[in-house]
């Protein structure tokens, strides 16, 4: 199943913004910048950009700790830190959390291992009480070094919720938003995905790609909605290639169902 929507370093596509936004993260981490801000539409691939981050951090000198749901209290959401990086805490004040993290980041540097917090979905965070503790964390440092590198995933509003907070948008040394695919990449990522199921022919027509982008915006999750329903219809058809009156066929049925535009 070549277009299935499920996010894994296995199913990455290279393509000149993400890539560009991984090579950010990496440089935030390798010259410890303290924060990153990266944001993107719904289903542009922010997840699977800090899932290959950590894959490719794993065999470094490196702690990573991923926290996939921050939509918690305040007590709650610092247990989770600790839980990412590997330690299980009983019930404490905010007091002792904050130590605790402050002594895990301090035994990581003087170890020589860096620390990396990537919190995805960081929109969903509406109590500004967490957003300022985030802050706070930026704050540990050791002679002008960062302790922690912070990456805060989301969608684009989240932008406008750190510029509410200028002390904490002051501490995101490095911020991208990644932009909708052009046709050349929309093109490639259909090529990568298929010869990554095993595809020998590109299946696809120059006609189709072009409807399937245009209909898409260059938005993957939309174009693997779009191209996995095309090669089912292409399928009960039996045709070789999926061409554009196909796609056309699956639009029209989507707009049916009020599915327009994913």
């Amino acid at each position: 199943m070549p277009f299935q929507n499920v996010s894994t370093p296995e199913t990455y596509f290279p393509s000149s913004l993400h890539e560009e936004a991984r090579g950010r993260i990496f440089y935030a981490i390798s010259y410890d910048k303290g924060g990153v801000l990266f944001t993107g539409e719904v289903g542009m691939g922010k997840t699977t950009v800090g899932k290959v981050v950590i894959n490719r951090l794993a065999d470094k000198d490196i702690k990573v700790g991923l926290i996939a749901n921050p939509t918690l209290e305040m007590n709650d959401f610092l247990r989770e830190i600790l839980f990412r990086f590997g330690i299980k805490t009983p019930p404490m004040s905010k007091f002792d959390l904050i130590h605790k993290i402050h002594d895990l980041l301090t035994l990581n540097f003087r170890s020589g291992k860096k620390t990396v917090l990537l919190i995805d979905e960081a929109h969903l965070i509406t109590d500004k009480t967490i957003l300022e503790e985030i802050r706070l964390l930026l704050n540990f440092q050791y002679n002008d070094k960062f302790l922690m590198t912070l990456i805060l995933i989301g969608q684009p509003e989240l932008r406008k919720i750190i510029r509410a907070i200028p002390p904490l948008e002051q501490r995101l040394a490095i911020k991208f938003h990644l932009k909708h695919l052009p046709f050349t990449d929309t093109k490639n990522y259909v090529f990568y995905r298929l010869k990554q199921a095993g595809a020998k022919d590109p299946i696809f027509t120059t006609d189709a790609l072009k409807l399937i982008h245009q209909y898409t915006h260059g938005v993957p999750r939309r174009i693997n909605q779009l191209c996995d329903l095309s090669l089912l219809v292409g399928f009960s058809e039996k045709k070789y290639c999926v061409d554009s009156k196909i796609v056309e066929k699956v639009i029209a049925d989507a707009g049916k169902h009020g599915c327009e535009n994913g």
